[in-house]
């Protein structure tokens, strides 16, 4: 895709993603890159900054110094191809006829919830505001929705009223996206709460899959889900550190590369 047909979520995602690998961007090369004013960028430096994401200096901008979690509706940009790759992957594995599925919130169980639409007897319960609006209004299939306290960056409902809901059901299968997954850490996220509710659905659910984009094999974050043992099978793509992949393998966990 040429630079300069770049949505905004998509351009702010790559400058952040350019925050992280070198520590600082300048806004000209910026601007020459994505083909857009200086103005233009200069506003995505600013509301970047406004959610404490970067910190702007005169010619550009600088990472912070804390760890931060990137808000959903910029990660949608990130690994597209290979979080395409794994939600269909999924889709795939899934067992025909009737099922009940718990899905976590994320960009690629997202993914995965538009390629499940179409299906009849399926009953999906999750946490997540997006994937209930991507299904509330399709009529062949249940969707079960938990309360709970609304996390922006993540789109999910978390804290005890959205355990409550899930500790009185039952799932088949629950779909889990995640932050870092390692044989050593486990499943692991940046919020503590929301790790808290997604551990509530694992134990709900007969069989866990994990959905994670390559760029998170290997990974650990702040907040622990499970160990890895509470996980039947992992689904990523190619581009994940072979290292990683094979030790998870060495746990007993499937691991499937899209």
């Amino acid at each position: 895709m040429p630079q300069s047909s770049l949505r905004r979520a998509d351009r702010v995602s790559a400058i952040l993603e350019r925050v992280a690998s070198h520590g600082s961007v300048d806004a000209g090369h910026l601007a020459d890159e994505f083909e857009v004013s200086p103005a233009t960028i200069r506003r995505d430096l600013q509301v970047l900054e406004d959610q404490r994401l970067l910190s702007r200096t005169h010619g550009g901008a600088v990472a912070v110094d804390v760890a931060y979690e990137l808000p959903v509706r910029y990660r949608v940009g990130q690994h597209r191809e290979e979080k395409a790759l794994v939600a269909q992957r999924v889709a795939a594995l899934l067992p025909k006829g009737p099922l009940t599925l718990g899905l976590t919130g994320g960009t690629t169980t997202h993914l995965l919830a538009r390629l499940l639409a179409e299906r009849v007897d399926l009953t999906v319960v999750t946490n997540a505001l997006n994937i209930a609006a991507e299904l509330a209004l399709r009529p062949r299939l249940k969707l079960i929705m938990t309360g709970g306290v609304s996390r922006t960056q993540s789109y999910e409902l978390v804290g005890p009223i959205a355990d409550q809901a899930l500790a009185g059901l039952n799932m088949a299968v629950a779909v889990v996206g995640v932050d870092g997954i390692s044989a050593r850490g486990g499943l692991t996220t940046h919020d503590e709460i929301e790790a808290n509710t997604n551990a509530t659905m694992i134990r709900r659910a007969d069989r866990v899959i994990v959905v994670a984009d390559g760029s998170k094999v290997g990974r650990v974050c702040l907040a622990s889900i499970c160990a890895i043992t509470g996980v039947a099978t992992l689904v990523t793509d190619s581009s994940a550190d072979p290292a990683g992949v094979e030790a998870i393998r060495r746990t007993g966990t499937e691991v499937i590369v899209a």
